[in-house]
């Protein structure tokens, strides 16, 4: 019992260091989206309302992409706790990583009743590439994660206790309004239980009338506003952009219709939005369960897991497969089909989009691999028992390449990641701030580039701008287009895109100072450069110019 505890113990140290270690620099900086969750809950926190002066929204417009609320609430917290910094905007992710470490440990140990596969499974998910990845940035799918696997261990705990199928109905309904992959795979996730335990299900709600009643209404509660976001156009929103049938879809469907010589009515048949949809479907599902994409390569993001690594261990893949035979020889069991089909349920939110396979749209199926992994590893165990050489053979070589294999990602992910992929954290954003926070007030006007991405959130968010002075602000510019809200001004700051600087910059100038923040080397003669911010790779990001006129 006590070894149990300090092995878990250790497990969690590992896990939280691994997650909370030099969290504001690696990732090297925050992306326009956690800048968009830190300042929207700075905004809440200080007028009740978000950027767009709406109180305490179920949805936030934010950028137009529509944000889901629960994530940015969270922060909220760690903003009133921390202030607004980086860290307090990462602080959730990465605690609610350190946590579903825990309810991995605690889910496991409750399906399987095994004390070395729970600590084998938590012990795996804590050194995961993919979870450690995205533990560490403010991603509202790593909370979503948490939220699923804590809900399926209260609802096995729901089985034989009372009140806690309540709460993983909670659970769950929270997960819903944090992450859009969530909002599919939940409804999916409630009808396997209710198939796998119904007859449990039943019988606890026939002597659990009351505990029923109040998972019923918190069901009612979470999903009644999920259905009615499905009929209306935020809800929409961010699936409109990934959807696999956007309008480049539908025009190479009516080409190849167009274009096709069989005989009326074929081509209708064969060229159309469903058999384009379904085949389009089946080809991104299977491609999340490539050994490419899960243990050599990884995903095409930058921001998701380090270019050309896998996100799963190779030398756990062949883990992964005894644990596979072994669920299937237990198929009979309700928990092995649990498992079997929480992975394949999990790839369908993704399977419906572009960019397949997408590691942070499958994050749902975390932890199950390594759950998968720590089985194979133990039925490993049990077949060697009576050939202790070679359990000792299995120790020595798994945790051996293991150690090396993790080690290697380690030195990655801090140095070598960090330095050459800044520009695709958007970094130089925090220090265009500073030195528009120290030397900005002699200026009269300062021009900043669009080319890296909303430079109005940066500055809101670095600057702790006052929320109620941006809501009301009578130089606030912004317009939708393209599915998008645009900043052009606020306050002092004009905002250009990259190719119009050269010529807004001094078409719109007046009297006085002006600063002038672009992208290298894009500017004319009459600027006069004040400094360089350079991405960690040494490569310039912006550079800060100045022009001065006689009044």
């Amino acid at each position: 019992m006590k070894n149990k505890f300090v092995a878990l113990g250790l497990i969690l140290l590992l896990a939280g260091f691994l997650r909370f270690y030099d969290l504001t620099t690696a990732p090297p900086s925050l992306n326009w989206d956690e800048v968009s969750h830190g300042y929207n809950a700075y905004s809440i926190l200080k007028t009740g309302q978000d950027e767009w002066g709406e109180s305490f929204p179920l949805i936030f417009r934010a950028y137009g992409d529509y944000k889901l609320p629960v994530y940015i609430y969270t922060t909220v917290v760690s903003v009133a706790a921390l202030g607004l910094n980086d860290f307090a905007v990462r602080f959730p992710s990465a605690l609610f990583g350190l946590l579903s470490v825990l309810f991995t440990y605690l889910l496991v140990k409750r399906l399987f009743k095994n004390e070395l596969i729970a600590l084998l499974s938590a012990f795996f998910l804590a050194i995961s590439p993919w979870h450690i990845f995205l533990s560490r940035p403010a991603f509202e799918a790593n909370l979503a994660s948490f939220l699923v696997i804590a809900a399926l261990y209260f609802f096995q705990l729901g089985l034989t206790k009372r009140w806690f199928w309540a709460l993983s109905v909670f659970f769950l309904g929270l997960s819903v309004h944090t992450y859009n992959s969530a909002r599919v795979f939940v409804p999916l996730i409630l009808i396997t239980l209710f198939c796998l335990y119904r007859d449990k299900i039943r019988k606890g709600m026939k002597q659990r009338k009351k505990e029923a009643f109040l998972s019923l209404v918190i069901l009612i509660l979470f999903f009644t506003p999920l259905v009615a976001s499905f009929t209306s156009p935020e809800g929409w929103a961010r699936f409109r952009w990934v959807k696999i049938l956007d309008q480049g879809a539908i025009n190479r469907i009516n080409m190849a219709r167009g274009s096709s010589n069989l005989p009326k009515p074929l081509p209708r048949l064969i060229h159309n939005k469903a058999t384009y949809f379904s085949l389009a479907f089946v080809r991104n599902y299977f491609s999340n369960f490539s050994p490419k994409y899960l243990f050599l390569k990884g995903g095409s993001n930058y921001q998701y897991n380090i270019p050309g690594q896998g996100i799963i261990f190779p030398v756990q893949a062949p883990l992964i497969l005894a644990g596979l035979y072994w669920l299937f020889k237990k198929r009979k069991l309700k928990e092995a089909k649990l498992i079997f089909f929480w992975w394949l349920l999990a790839i369908v939110p993704s399977a419906a989009t572009q960019e397949n396979p997408h590691v942070l749209r499958t994050i749902l199926v975390l932890p199950v691999p390594l759950v998968m992994a720590s089985l194979g590893f133990y039925q490993a165990w049990i077949w060697l028992k009576k050939q202790k050489i070679w359990q000792y053979l299995l120790i020595l070589s798994v945790g051996l390449v293991l150690s090396f294999s993790f080690l290697n990602f380690l030195k990655d992910y801090f140095g070598s990641y960090r330095e050459n992929y800044s520009w695709a954290w958007q970094y130089g954003y925090k220090e265009v701030a500073e030195f528009v926070r120290e030397k900005g007030d002699g200026y009269q006007k300062i021009y900043l580039t669009k080319k890296y991405g909303e430079p109005h959130e940066f500055l809101l968010f670095y600057l702790k701008w006052d929320p109620a002075r941006y809501q009301h602000d009578p130089h606030l510019y912004r317009f939708f287009l393209a599915d998008w809200y645009w900043v052009n001004s606020f306050d002092k700051f004009v905002f250009l895109n990259d190719e119009e600087v050269k010529e807004k910059a001094i078409a719109e100038e007046n009297s006085g100072r002006s600063l002038l923040i672009t992208s290298p080397g894009n500017y004319g003669e009459e600027w006069v450069k004040l400094e360089t911010i350079y991405f960690l790779d040494n490569k310039p990001a912006f550079e800060i110019l100045e022009r001065g006129f006689n009044i």
